[in-house]
């Protein structure tokens, strides 16, 4: 892979980096996202949707071998991250607001319901829309983040879970936490990513592309807006029962969150299959590509259209 330097203005796309996949800007509603789309326009699509404080590319190993497969895969930068629209308000990043972006991509895309994977707060978004669409979402995927309950009922009565959330706090301090981050070339973000994951996990050149990202106006502040509005909110779903078939994956070495939680999110759920990977971490998607897309077809494929 090249350097990304010259991406830093431009942002981080297939094109630059000569990855298979098209860069596109969608109309959702109030925003306009940027999409990696790849593969048939008839496959069965597939939405991958990153978390904190990745982009489309926390996916980039998973678009050629699904699109390969015959999958319609949809990668979009979640508002508020690297290319996509990023409203000043706090409040433009409620969950509702996250879980419309994904409808009206689908609905811009023709799309009447896709297969939903998420990692970390793509996890959450992707809980969200199963919980309350789920006419839209034919199988949900989440990796290393529980269902809204299981998480809100942990931080309520685990202190081990409080102690791993305590960052959290720290990222709703106003324009301290953003400032801090972009310090020597976001050097404490990296260090974070890399003392959380497994050896090797991460290279240089993938923190190239995540320090442009991290460096578009107004991202960084941007995403950490998402703590700071689930924080204000303390939204609940309408329902806890999750009904479309799901898959939990994760990674049992996780930093951030405690084992347990993956245990209590199959709970509930009618149909559900749960993965724990034993030596994979936070990052699971990353350490684990081959296991992970794995899994993930096996699931798409036992609940088709």
């Amino acid at each position: 892979m090249e350097s990304t330097d010259s991406a830093v203005d431009g942002g981080v796309t297939p094109e630059v980096l000569g990855l298979r996949g098209e860069s596109t800007f969608v109309d959702v509603g109030d925003v306009d996202l940027h999409v990696v789309t790849a593969g048939p326009e008839d496959g069965e699509p597939v939405v991958l949707l990153h978390g904190f404080p990745e982009f489309w590319y926390g996916w980039h190993e998973y678009v050629e071998p699904l699109a390969n497969e015959g999958y319609r895969v949809v990668v979009p930068d979640q508002r508020g991250y690297h290319l996509s629209g990023k409203p000043e308000a706090v409040s433009a990043y409620r969950p509702e607001e996250l879980t419309g972006d994904v409808l009206g991509l689908l609905d811009a895309l023709d799309l009447s319901a896709a297969h939903l994977v998420g990692h970390d707060w793509g996890a959450f978004v992707a809980w969200w829309m199963s919980l309350h669409h789920p006419e839209r979402v034919r199988t949900l995927s989440a990796a290393n983040v529980p269902h809204p309950t299981a998480f809100r009922r942990a931080l309520r009565n685990d202190w081990e879970q409080r102690f791993k959330s305590w960052y959290v706090l720290f990222f709703q301090l106003p324009k301290l936490p953003e400032a801090l981050a972009s310090v020597g070339g976001y050097r404490g973000v990296c260090d974070m990513m890399r003392r959380t994951s497994q050896p090797g996990t991460f290279n240089a050149a993938d923190f190239d592309c995540y320090r442009a990202a991290w460096s578009q106006p107004g991202a960084y502040r941007s995403m950490l807006n998402w703590y700071r509005a689930i924080a204000r909110t303390n939204p609940r779903p309408r329902t806890e029962r999750v009904e479309v078939p799901t898959l939990v994956l994760w990674g049992a070495k996780d930093a951030f969150l405690t084992r347990s939680l993956a245990l209590e999110s199959v709970e509930y759920c009618e149909r559900s299959h749960l993965v724990v990977l034993d030596e994979a971490t936070h990052w699971i998607q990353h350490e684990e590509p081959v296991r992970v897309r794995r899994e993930l077809t096996d699931h798409f494929r036992s609940h088709p259209e």
